[in-house]
Order: C-alpha cells, then structure tokens, then sequence
C-alpha cells in the first residue's frame, strides 16, 4: 500500500512523506486489513491532512485481488472517515490523464512527470509509492490549488501536459 502525503505551501506543492507499507505474503489478510487501519490512522494523526485522495478501485482479470484491494480501499476510507477527514476518489485512468496528460501513460512516464511537477529527482523506487504520490498530485490540481504552476483545463477540468508546458517553460528540461 503506497502513500503520499503534500502539504500546499505559498501556492506551491511539498512532499512531506511517501513510502509505501508492506506486508509479509503469509499474514493473514485480516491482519493485513487491521494493519492498514492503524497505519492510514498513523499518518493522519502525524500529518493531519484536510482530505484523502484515493485511486478508485479498476477491474482486472483476478476477482480475488480485486476483492482483496477492495477491501484495503475500504478499510483505507474507514480511517479517514473516522477522524472526519473527507475522501475523494479518481479513477487510474484520470491520475494518469492529470499528471501526464495521457490516461494510457506507464508508471515510468507518471514518475518522470512528478519529478518535473515536484521539482524533485529522488522519487521513490516503489511504484506503489509514486502511484500514491500521483493520486495527491492529481487531487491537489483537480481542486484548482494552481499548486503545480499549471492552469486547470476549462475543456477537462484536469491540468495536462500541453498546458504543464506552456505555463512552465522554465521546467521542462531539454
């Protein structure tokens, strides 16, 4: 399980915490669910954030892990809604679209994009981490925060790569 915590600062976004949680293969998944909760409450109450962002579960080929990554998704949400944090849910496709500007984008092109929108190169090895790191992203230019130095797309209501570039030409790296 991958987060990522920001902090939006003077009109620009920080990153305060991204790691992602593991687990041993032969816990089991109750264990796992209850780890979760005291994990997601853990960061809530080290970083008090104002909401939780969250990618929407997908549907895959394998019932059981969707299943299973539901009900993580759940116990996730529980947390947050136990200490009144509201959560707010995108679609995989939507992260990619509002980070990259391409929904069909690889996890490569999602991480290089936070590295020029973070203006950071020591991102995590974790994809799990950097998927999470993604879903702030994108919920902090969703909300119009201007955060990322991007305008928000009247057309899409998300920030994409032709916009990205146009408003920041001093970021983008030859």
């Amino acid at each position: 399980m991958g987060y990522g915590v920001l902090l939006l600062e003077a009109g620009k976004l920080k990153v305060l915490e991204v790691d992602a949680v593991r687990f041993p293969a032969e816990d089991d998944h109750t264990l796992k669910l209850r780890a979760i909760f005291h994990q997601v409450l853990a960061i809530i109450e080290k970083h008090r954030p104002d909401e939780l962002a969250i990618e929407a579960q997908f549907f895959g080929k394998n019932v059981q892990s969707m299943l299973k990554l539901g009900r993580a998704q759940g116990v996730a949400i529980a947390a947050a809604l136990y200490r009144d944090i509201p959560v707010v849910e995108y679609a995989p496709k939507r992260v990619k679209q509002s980070i990259t500007g391409n929904g069909n984008a690889t996890k490569e092109q999602v991480a290089a994009m936070l590295s020029a929108i973070l203006r950071t190169e020591e991102l995590p090895k974790s994809t799990d981490a950097t998927d999470a790191l993604a879903v702030a992203v994108c919920h902090a230019l969703a909300k119009g925060s201007n955060s990322a130095g991007t305008k928000r797309s009247t057309s899409r209501g998300t920030s994409d790569w032709g916009s990205f570039v146009r408003n920041n030409p001093e970021r983008v790296k030859n």
